[in-house]
């Protein structure tokens, strides 16, 4: 067998031994080393002096040098600190008083909280979750359609892997050597357009069928002006400042991402504490589930690293990128095709695993095709949104069905996510016609 098709075997046996539920990391370094050993055997060489494991200590080392990704555990703190903050219920409220008069008034706040939230934590199952538990019964009381309560919290939680500050981002950053702040630029105006779109098919389907959305009763809307001001100025105004200060900052070229992030946390735990919510217990939690979540994307990386070494020393990456080039696509035909792969991979695999393992196989076939690497990472950012919200494996329903009563059936909960699949799917097909959408923002900051 030649090497070539050794390679082919290898991201094979990956795709099966991941689907079947073995951790990825340790698949990923398993097989990078096992392959490894074969590619760089000689006759007659000790055992440990194979290079494969040289390899695997050096990507281990690049991996935990990474400045780049410091970033990651900080964000991550700052994102646990500010769901423990307990600021979301008030936020929530106070938003529903607000846009009171809007049609299906419940939902659009629901997706205006999510994404602010999403800002701030980037965390898809903790803002899922969460507004899980504080959404969902408010818009089931109302008498709002459980399919359609349920997809707007499903696709409102998953804002947080496009809209800075996005750990997706991060990591795609690092892949692709490209600068986190310009891919933060680049994000900002699709994440939050891409909201919009979500509030104007609410409005929308509140309009032309009240029933799904009932408005607000007269009762519980019934709270004076000032009184509305009160509650968004305690609940809205310092969490948006803490996300506009560590943004600008970045944005702004203040402050890199990880001093930026660090800031964020420090912000964090005093917005906490200025809430009463910051107890041994809520900061013992965010630490241990920043350092588990940290820890698993550095040895998702040690692994990817390995394995793609050896993936492309066998000529993996080589066999690929000719069948690709022998196809004879235009740079069109280019990006569906690997947004359709990338589309497809999100129902058996997480973000952290198509990013780290089968994105940077896209990623040198960028320049033949004159795509701009920044707009190719926010169209991905966009199509893992679909990731979550489409079945079989659609996490964000699986989060929202851990919460919601025993009366939403999963398969309702599926139904209500696929409207938005399809409005993720018209957001893309216009970044793609229109890239300013993306690229504007960083060009007027930083230049083309």
């Amino acid at each position: 067998m030649s090497d070539p098709a050794v390679a082919l075997v290898m991201i094979g046996i990956l795709v099966f031994v991941i689907c079947i539920g073995f951790p990825v990391a340790f698949t990923l370094m398993a097989l990078g080393v096992g392959f490894g050993y074969y590619a760089y055997y000689q006759d007659g060489q000790a055992f440990f002096d194979n290079r494969v494991f040289y390899l695997l200590t050096q990507n281990t080392f690049t991996v935990l040098n990474n400045d780049a990704l410091v970033s990651i555990p900080l964000f991550l703190l700052m994102g646990y600190l500010v769901e423990r903050a307990n600021i979301l219920d008030n936020l929530f409220k106070s938003l529903q008083l607000a846009l009171k008069h809007l049609p299906g008034s419940l939902a659009v706040a629901t997706l205006a909280t999510c994404a602010l939230f999403a800002t701030a934590t980037g965390i898809v199952g903790a803002v899922v979750t969460l507004m899980g538990l504080l959404a969902l019964p408010q818009m089931m009381k109302a008498g709002y359609d459980s399919r359609l309560a349920t997809g707007v919290i499903c696709a409102g939680g998953c804002l947080g892997i496009l809209i800075p500050p996005s750990i997706m981002l991060i990591v795609y950053g690092a892949m692709a050597g490209l600068s986190v702040v310009k891919l933060y630029a680049a994000a900002f105006v699709p994440g939050f357009f891409l909201a919009g779109m979500y509030i104007l098919y609410v409005v929308g389907v509140a309009l032309v069928k009240p029933q799904l959305a009932p408005p607000l009763p007269r009762d519980e809307g019934d709270v004076p002006v000032l009184e509305v001001v009160a509650m968004l100025f305690k609940s809205f105004v310092p969490l948006a400042l803490l996300i506009l200060a560590v943004l600008g900052a970045i944005m702004f070229g203040l402050a890199t991402p990880t001093e930026a992030a660090a800031v964020g946390a420090l912000g964090a735990a005093i917005l906490a504490a200025a809430y009463r919510a910051l107890t041994w217990q809520a900061l013992r939690e965010s630490v241990f589930l920043t350092a588990r979540t940290s820890a698993m994307v550095c040895w998702l990386f040690v692994g990817s690293a390995t394995f793609a070494s050896i993936f492309a020393y066998l000529g993996g990456n080589q066999i690929i990128k000719e069948f690709v080039l022998d196809m004879n696509l235009n740079a069109i035909g280019f990006m569906l095709l690997a947004q359709v792969i990338i589309f497809l991979l999100g129902w058996p695999l997480e973000w952290t695993e198509i990013i780290i393992i089968f994105v940077p196989i896209f990623l040198p076939m960028l320049q033949h095709f004159g795509i701009d690497p920044i707009l190719f990472g926010v169209l991905i950012a966009l199509n893992l949104q679909t990731a979550f919200l489409s079945p079989p494996m659609a996490m964000s329903a699986y989060y929202l069905k851990g919460v919601s009563p025993p009366s939403v059936l999963l398969t309702q909960i599926f139904s209500g996510c696929m409207p938005f699949v399809y409005v993720v799917i018209v957001t893309m097909v216009l970044v793609y016609i229109f890239p300013g959408i993306a690229l504007w923002l960083p060009n007027a900051i930083y230049g083309r």
